[in-house]
């Protein structure tokens, strides 16, 4: 991808697409500010640098009404610099001649436009602007118009943090299947499943909890009660071999009101051993209803064995950085992801188009080769 480094940067004004989807208090407080914080760094290169910014995002949390228009100061103070607040796309034209400050953009899927990719929305947007720059990695798997079609309009570029992202998940590719171990919990079986298809070649093990691990069992055969399945999970599931001795599945689990709801101390005790032998894991999704503390332990004990490893640590997805946030493990792990489904996708060996849109892909033929 083109090189934001070699830009001429003073007096261009940039559209900056940020990820700042992250969860809110109903007291309208930023309670996750970690993807925030990872804009920073691109952000003060352009302003250093001379560039006139806007910043546009979504956030999808209710309790923040799906507006940044009460985030705003606490943005100010966890990015560091006087951040302004723009209503509407028709306003960035004028803001951006009478004013030097950066602004955020309301939420961007507001517009119809933003999520049908529509091209007249794309140019609309881009008006003004001299260029556009993408440090969202965590919606390059959305084909919309703010990650997608505005890149037909401005001469793009991929943000640092796009780079750092991509760096780190090819390594992980890359990385020796030896001591190699893939730990996915959580739930959305369409977005993890194609990973553990493509990582069996690539790795040792991989541990299985959470809502997936209700998945296998079903398709299994056995009996889960009234836990929680995804949907469609036969047909994602399909192709797959269930009985694969690489898929470590939970033998034992705490059980609440015939819902499985986290895994058991025998699982917890087999699980923690193979993260004990590894030498890199890899962990989207947790292991039980850890936001309860009475189904936390599973989730506990994985992100413990996890720092205490001497095998480099990876970790990603929402409800996995807020485990990690909740349980004060941040600065224990080598890599956090800021993407969910991008992360994965990304694993995948998917093609995501904002990546796409990007040259990425052009440059690489990486999904091109793939086979």
């Amino acid at each position: 991808m083109k090189n934001l480094r070699q830009v001429e940067l003073k007096n261009k004004k940039i559209l900056l697409r940020t990820d700042f989807d992250v969860p809110v208090s109903e007291k309208g407080e930023i309670k996750e500010p970690f993807r925030i914080k990872k804009q920073k760094e691109t952000l003060d290169y352009l302003i250093s640098h001379g560039a006139k910014v806007v910043l546009a995002a979504h956030i999808s949390d209710e309790s923040a009404g799906r507006s940044f228009a009460s985030l705003v100061p606490q943005l100010h103070i966890l990015l560091g610099q006087e951040i302004n607040f723009i209503k509407s796309v028709p306003e960035i034209e004028k803001y951006l001649e009478n004013h030097t400050a950066p602004a955020l953009l309301e939420n961007i899927r507001q517009n119809k436009g933003e999520e049908k990719n529509d091209q007249k929305f794309a140019m609309a947007l881009s008006r003004g602007f001299d260029i556009y720059v993408n440090n969202a990695f965590a919606v390059c798997h959305r084909n919309h118009a703010s990650v997608s079609a505005i890149t037909k309009f401005l001469p793009n570029y991929a943000g640092f943090l796009i780079e750092d992202e991509l760096k780190n998940l090819q390594n992980i590719i890359d990385a020796p299947k030896e001591g190699k171990v893939l730990i996915m919990g959580g739930a959305k079986a369409s977005t993890k499943i194609p990973v553990i298809k493509n990582f069996l070649n690539k790795v040792d093990k991989v541990l299985i909890g959470g809502v997936i691990a209700n998945d296998f069992l079903k398709a299994k055969g056995e009996d889960i009660m009234d836990s929680v399945v995804d949907e469609n999970s036969l047909e994602i599931l399909a192709g797959l071999d269930l009985n694969n001795l690489q898929l470590i599945m939970p033998k034992d689990f705490n059980i609440f009101e015939k819902k499985i709801l986290d895994i058991g101390p025998e699982t917890i005790k087999e699980f923690s051993k193979t993260i004990k032998n590894s030498r890199m894991i890899i962990w989207n999704g947790p292991m039980g209803l850890f936001e309860d503390e009475k189904f936390a332990e599973g989730t506990r004990v994985m992100a413990e064995a996890i720092v205490n490893s001497g095998a480099v640590k990876i970790a990603g997805g929402g409800d996995t950085i807020s485990a990690i946030n909740r349980f004060g493990m941040f600065d224990k792990f080598d890599f956090i992801s800021t993407g969910g489904g991008a992360m994965l996708s990304f694993l995948a060996e998917e093609e995501l188009p904002g990546l796409r849109a990007l040259g990425y892909y052009d440059q690489n033929d990486r999904a091109k080769n793939k086979n």
